[in-house]
């Protein structure tokens, strides 16, 4: 793995070492510069099976997966799909794709979790995707040369792709349902700030941890079953503009589901 490791770092990624086991990050990475070839070497020296991650921080990555909802036939439903152009595509080890491109330098583009039913856009640069040849329970990441542009390269997203992913982010799939609803305009109950957070995220430093207390305290109030808390919490960190570590998150969920059995 160290080869490939360093493979990739002499290519000019943003390389991580991933836990085989809890697969969460094995070093504290984020708003940190890149893992230099002599870090790489030494990390992986010592550990040999370590998991290979790629930062998307010059990239961002389409995942379309299978677990649940059929990634793939939200793609052939999708608009953007017309922009979908030849580029690096990887298959994941759960079955599922990765399509890789290039950032533009003339546009931004941020996270989106479920930016299709089953399809997630990994855009922030302090997130992540395993890459070949990364195991897991499940299987592992292989390049998909043959369906790949030509040279298996990363090309980059054209202006068209960046407009078709942002208008997913602006509007949801669901807006052509008529839903009748009254709201009051003066308060806003704490499900609907809920599900708010749910989208933005637990917001910036120095008050993340409080508000992601808070959130998971209020699914629990809710009667959201434990196994779910903890996927809406990472769903949610994903989406904010300065993510707590995955750790964190699971640490604080856990905290605080332990404290709903014991009736603290």
């Amino acid at each position: 793995m160290k080869d490939f490791a360093l493979a990739y770092q002499k290519l000019g990624f943003s390389v991580l070492p991933i836990s085989r086991k809890s697969k969460e990050p094995m070093i504290k990475f984020r708003d940190k510069g890149p893992m230099s070839a002599e870090e790489i070497e030494r990390f992986w020296s010592n550990n040999p099976n370590a998991n290979i991650a790629l930062r998307t921080d010059k990239f961002f990555v389409i995942d379309i997966d299978l677990h649940g909802v059929n990634g793939f036939e939200s793609m052939k439903r999708w608009s953007g799909l017309q922009y979908i152009t030849p580029t690096l595509q990887a298959k994941t080890a759960s079955g599922g794709k990765h399509l890789f491109y290039f950032k533009r330098e003339d546009s931004t583009l941020g996270q989106n979790i479920g930016m299709l039913p089953g399809v997630d856009l990994k855009a922030h640069p302090n997130n992540y995707v395993l890459v070949a040849p990364s195991a897991t329970d499940k299987g592992q990441y292989e390049w998909d040369l043959e369906k790949s542009a030509e040279g298996g390269t990363i090309t980059t997203a054209s202006k068209e792709l960046v407009q078709a992913i942002k208008a997913l982010s602006k509007h949801s799939e669901l807006d052509n349902i008529r839903f009748n609803r009254k709201r009051d305009r003066d308060k806003k109950s704490r499900t609907a700030e809920i599900f708010e957070m749910i989208a933005t995220g637990f917001g910036e430093e120095g008050g993340r941890n409080d508000a992601l207390a808070s959130f998971a305290g209020g699914l629990l109030l809710r009667g959201v079953d434990d196994e779910y808390i903890y996927e809406l919490a990472r769903i949610a960190n994903n989406n904010g503009v300065d993510p707590l570590p995955e750790t964190e998150v699971k640490r604080t969920v856990e905290s605080m589901i332990e404290t709903d059995r014991r009736g603290d």
